[in-house]
């Protein structure tokens, strides 16, 4: 018995195991900011080769750089309206080479090795500690006050790891320091991890105007940085390690008066 011709357009069989693309990637991803987030990696990827190798010096400046990239990111990605999920999300996987692993194995290659498995845990601890922070990043990005981070972020601790190693590229002998590189390390992964507020610089508008005398110290600041420029990043990235713990303490003295107030209503 034959069948009776079918009407209208075949309909295609559905492939097994077919997931639909997200919308967001069916359109495609924006390829500037991305390029920098790239860039990102690539250099730290670059400054683990340099470590693994002994060339300690320029793997803390690659990291330096890569640093200098991921903040360019994001305000490119604001500024020419490109943030997206996708980006978000493959630039804290860059984050984690870059600022997590790259300056850990760079600590490890410069003070740490001869600690045996001390100096593997404290590496790898570093690295947690960064991974935490970005995944909590990532899951309150919508919540609190975009003016400040939750913890310190991850490249600030990857520079202040990265510093250490720019004033004095030498690698450690002393084992004393040995355990002062050790304990400072474990403090900066406890900053990263901690609730303390650090500023986020997202609100400063660059196209309104500000004083004279504002530019006159960014002059300042840039001609320090010209003669010596190790020194100088390392007194603002101390500057900045010291903010959070400050702010805090701020915050808990403006709080006080209030919980005063309402115990004695």
């Amino acid at each position: 018995m034959r069948r009776a011709p079918r009407i209208g357009p075949r309909r295609p069989r559905p492939r097994l195991f077919q997931r639909p693309a997200p919308e967001h990637l069916r359109r495609g991803i924006y390829l500037l900011p991305s390029l920098f987030t790239v860039a990102n990696l690539f250099f730290g990827f670059w400054a683990i080769i340099d470590a693994i190798n002994g060339n300690l010096e320029r793997a803390g400046w690659l990291i330096f750089l890569a640093g200098m990239l991921d903040g360019l990111d994001g305000r490119v990605a604001r500024l020419a309206h490109a943030s997206s999920n996708f980006g978000r999300e493959y630039d804290s996987l860059a984050d984690v080479i870059s600022f997590g692993v790259a300056p850990a194995i760079l600590a490890y290659q410069w003070a740490l090795r001869d600690m045996g498995r001390w100096g593997l845990a404290v590496g790898f601890l570093f690295v947690v500690a960064g991974s935490v922070r970005l995944a909590r990043f990532n899951v309150k990005v919508e919540q609190g006050d975009p003016r400040y981070f939750t913890g310190l972020p991850i490249p600030g601790g990857a520079g202040a790891a990265v510093m250490l190693v720019l004033v004095d590229p030498l690698p450690v002998i002393d084992p004393r320091f040995k355990i002062v590189v050790g304990l400072y390390l474990l403090l900066i992964a406890l900053l990263m991890v901690s609730n303390l507020p650090y500023r986020t610089f997202k609100n400063v508008n660059f196209a309104r105007r500000w004083p004279s005398k504002l530019f006159f110290v960014i002059a300042v600041v840039v001609a320090m940085i010209a003669a010596t420029p190790v020194m100088t990043l390392a007194a603002m990235l101390c500057v900045y390690l010291i903010a959070g713990p400050v702010e805090w303490l701020i915050r808990r003295h403006r709080q006080r008066p209030s919980v005063l107030g309402a115990d004695a209503r």
